[in-house]
């Protein structure tokens, strides 16, 4: 790594100094359910399972979309005969891949980034390669890692143009940390370009991992239950939402019944544990909805299906034509349109696709979905494709292909690193021997 800028300096001694408040944090944290109280230990460094006397590859996703991305490059690891550990930083990545991790994986929380506890998470680990997805930089974890010789690789790489525009402001802080990569594998040209500008070493365009992921898995005989339940009822689903952006769906929601008096709106809270509240809302507006967290259906009576529970996308993107992507209307960024476009669905989405803005408009340009301003707007494209089903399967088939036009990136990667794969291999017999 380059020199140190003065900012990563005063980062690295305060975060040292606040060791004792991020133990407050983490049992805050812990209180509020956010943190997963049997395994609090591993968020300071302390490991829970002993490390694999062979070569292992460490793979870091920040929540539940980064984590699944990963997938399909974990499984191609694992062919390789290689061990792998995966870090994630919320409850909500772990339960999903205590689901769906192929078997021999190891699941560990990444520590706070505080010194102490990314040398006792690096001292136990030892990898030898690390894979960062996205844009999980941060300053410890980076200047540790460089310490003990750890090669780190950012894949599936993006930086948005606000973010951009904030890094550019920091010129000797973005350059170091980049520095620490041994090579960046970006989404796109944009941000193969951005990151290039902020000074990171050897960038090149692999593609987005995320249209290599399999489709979401669904239980056959839970998919059937589901499917007779809303048979002959125009169904549609809002996915991953947002607060404020239910009661955008509740307002088009209201505004399609209106023409479609057996119309059933699916609603997926981003996170479950706001079922109660979106219930809460549906009621204070006399619309009767269930909550598939308390083992409730959609019955024939229930008009706002309320799915607060994990892992369930993969069923409602199978019963439902069109998805709205939430996170779009609400100032998140907008989450994946790839899931639903690989089950069939039409897309919609909000303006507020910062974060995956030439993800969308790919998607847009290929006619497989539609921007919609307002709950207004959402209402109108909801009630047309839902009154026009050869339309919306025309939609949801340009959704697919653009989906399947995009993909490649996991070859792509994989041959990217494969030359540290194999220095990372040669080591691991070379010390054995």
């Amino acid at each position: 790594m380059i020199g140190r800028s003065f900012i990563i300096q005063v980062y690295r001694t305060l975060t040292a100094l606040l060791e004792p408040a991020a133990a407050g944090l983490l049992l805050w944290r812990r209180r509020r359910g956010k943190e997963d109280p049997g395994r609090l230990a591993e968020r300071r460094g302390h490991p829970s399972v002993e490390r694999p006397a062979k070569t292992l590859v460490w793979l870091h996703g920040a929540s539940v979309g980064e984590t699944v991305t990963l997938l399909p490059l974990i499984e191609r690891l694992q062919r390789r005969g290689l061990a792998v550990l995966v870090t994630s930083g919320t409850v909500t990545s772990a339960r999903l891949l205590a689901q769906r991790l192929p078997a021999g994986t190891i699941h560990q929380f990444l520590p706070l980034d505080v010194p102490r506890y990314m040398r006792r998470f690096l001292d136990h680990w030892q990898p030898d390669l690390g894979l960062i997805c996205e844009s999980e930089i941060w300053p410890n974890l980076m200047i540790e890692s460089g310490k003990r010789g750890v090669p780190l690789v950012l894949i599936n790489a993006r930086m948005s143009e606000r973010s951009f525009q904030r890094w550019y402001k920091l010129p000797k802080t973005s350059r170091y940390l980049l520095s620490g990569f041994d090579r960046c594998l970006a989404q796109s040209q944009e941000d193969g370009q951005r990151l290039a500008q902020l000074g990171a070493p050897r960038v090149s365009i692999a593609g987005n991992l995320k249209f290599d992921v399999p489709a979401l898995p669904a239980d056959p005989n839970t998919l059937a239950l589901l499917d007779g339940l809303v048979a002959g009822r125009p169904v549609w689903v809002a996915a991953s939402t947002h607060p404020g952006e239910e009661e955008d769906v509740l307002a088009a929601h209201l505004g399609v019944r209106a023409h479609l008096p057996k119309l059933l709106t699916i609603v997926v809270p981003r996170h479950p544990d706001r079922g109660g509240e979106v219930a809460a809302l549906a009621q204070a507006n006399g619309v009767s909805s269930a909550r598939r967290s308390l083992g409730h259906l959609p019955e024939r009576d229930i008009d706002f299906y309320i799915a607060d529970t994990l892992g369930d996308l993969g069923l409602f993107y199978r019963l439902a034509p069109v998805a709205f992507i939430g996170g779009s209307l609400a100032p998140i960024g907008g989450h994946n349109p790839i899931e639903p476009a690989k089950l069939g669905c039409a897309l919609l989405h909000g303006p507020l696709v910062h974060k995956s803005a030439d993800l969308f408009a790919a998607f847009d340009a290929g006619g497989g979905a539609i921007q919609v301003a307002d709950r207004q707007e959402l209402a109108q494209s909801v009630h047309r494709w839902l009154s026009d089903p050869a339309a919306a399967r025309q939609a949801a088939r340009a959704a697919a292909r653009t989906s399947s036009e995009l993909s490649g990136a996991l070859d792509r990667t994989v041959q990217a690193i494969e030359p540290l794969l194999l220095r990372a291999m040669i080591g691991q017999r070379e010390s054995v021997e």
